[in-house]
């Protein structure tokens, strides 16, 4: 078994960073990613700045791996298309031909047995299905994310009545503005969402309205109350300061909040659409911007045992250090094997994938996951065990389980409550409530 490759599924940041772990410790290695390029899903929101710098988007392994080629990484903030260009493209290219395109894994499965068959989980290896072809591996990396399954407008985490046949005026992604203007321009929008991708769109959709008057950005939360990040708190200033953008942008009057709406049906009213909850209905609007996270595509690992927490997706594990519902700061203690590991010999969950449903994941974590997750493959356990990261403080009060409680206790848990007038979690004179 020692002689077959860890094949791992995707070849985006995480991905490629297992790659170039397994490189340096001289395991054979097989990346295999659907799409054409590498960082396939980092090209569909290339529009985006991201809030980590270079130094905290290149994991060290890959760093060395370059290195060695003449790269020098660049400075600043990247957009998702200057990271897939500027590191993404020539970390594939530097692994050569240990990275496939094109190959879309169908299943993964323990060999000549399904997933009741107790005998053999532990000596037969893993077979890749891409397609017809059946791939024999020593372990898989399952790096693929979670871009592809983005979360509903339904209030209860399925599509609401009528979303789906209202598709032409939903949109699951950041707007790109350099080439959607005119789709948002002068008209009336929603934003659903309460994360760093809900952020983005409003500090852009803002400086629209700015160009165009006649631009009308409600900003729709299922909490009871807006939250802006840690703002001057937050140890990664662009994320701190992206929230702080935000909340001008509120309170410059060019976005409408309304809180405790939870979409259950999607109308039509002539061009328009009407969304619905039970507490009541928002004027007719033009477009629907759905920023409601992610969560991961199981399906095709139905054959393998996993030990996944039943609320977030996530490992069993990790699941703790991440809920939402237990922890009121955005900060996750690092991990690796220990917390990633399954029943099923072999096979990790990184990256994205990880994380389930649980939102604000980092790529130092992952970097960091991929690290410890290959040193346990290579039989280095202390290494593995080692924790090598300090994650930054993201000075951030109050997770989405906390504040959807309307009751909770928000002074609890690994931080004070949500204090006014710091770019956390305050109340104007403009929000809705409905």
């Amino acid at each position: 078994m020692n002689e077959l490759p860890v094949v791992v599924v995707g070849a985006g940041p995480v991905g490629l960073a297992a790659a170039a772990h397994l490189v340096e410790r001289g395991l054979p290695v097989l990346v295999l990613e659907a799409g054409p390029v590498a960082g396939a899903a980092v090209a569909q929101w290339n529009h985006v700045r991201l809030f980590s710098s270079w130094s905290e988007l290149v994991d060290p392994a890959a760093r060395r791996l370059l290195a060695a080629r003449g790269w020098v990484p660049p400075e600043g903030y990247p957009t998702g298309a200057e990271w897939a260009a500027g590191y993404l493209a020539p970390l594939a290219a530097a692994l050569g031909n240990r990275v496939r395109f094109g190959a879309r894994v169908t299943g993964v499965a323990r060999r000549g047995r399904d997933r009741v068959v107790d005998a053999g989980r532990d000596t037969e290896p893993l077979t890749v299905h891409v397609g017809e072809e059946r791939i024999t591996a020593r372990a898989v990396i399952d790096a693929s994310g979670t871009w592809g399954t983005p979360n509903p407008l339904g209030g209860d985490g399925l599509p609401a009545i009528g979303e789906r046949a209202a598709g032409e005026r939903i949109s699951y992604r950041v707007p790109d503005l350099a080439s959607e203007a005119e789709r948002y321009a002068g008209k009336r929008i929603v934003v659903a969402g309460s994360g760093h991708s809900a952020l983005t769109a409003l500090v852009a959709l803002a400086g629209l309205a700015e160009r165009h008057p006649g631009t009308h950005i409600t900003w729709l939360l299922r909490r009871g109350a807006a939250v802006f990040g840690g703002g001057d708190a937050d140890q990664l200033p662009a994320r701190g300061a992206l929230g702080l953008k935000a909340l001008a942008a509120v309170r410059a009057g060019h976005v409408e909040v309304v809180t405790g709406f939870r979409t259950e049906s999607v109308e039509r009213d002539g061009d328009r659409i009407v969304l619905v909850s039970r507490a009541g209905r928002l004027d007719p609007v033009d477009e629907v911007v759905v920023l409601t996270g992610f969560r991961p595509d199981l399906s095709w690992l139905s054959e393998v045992r996993l030990d996944l927490d039943p609320v977030l997706g996530a490992p069993t594990a990790l699941a703790p250090l991440i809920d939402p519902n237990a922890h009121s700061c955005g900060t996750v203690y690092p991990h690796g094997a220990a917390e990633l590991r399954h029943p099923e010999p072999g096979v990790y969950l990184v990256g994205m994938k990880s994380y389930g449903r649980a939102p604000t994941f980092l790529a130092m974590t992952g970097h960091e996951q991929v690290r410890s997750v290959v040193a346990e493959i290579a039989g280095d356990h202390a290494a593995a065990a080692k924790v090598e990261l300090t994650l930054p403080d993201t000075g951030v009060c109050g997770g989405s389980g906390v504040f959807d409680a309307p009751d909770a206790d928000q002074g609890g848990g690994c931080c004070g409550a949500p204090v006014a007038g710091e770019g956390r979690s305050i109340e104007f004179d403009s929000v809705r409530a409905v």
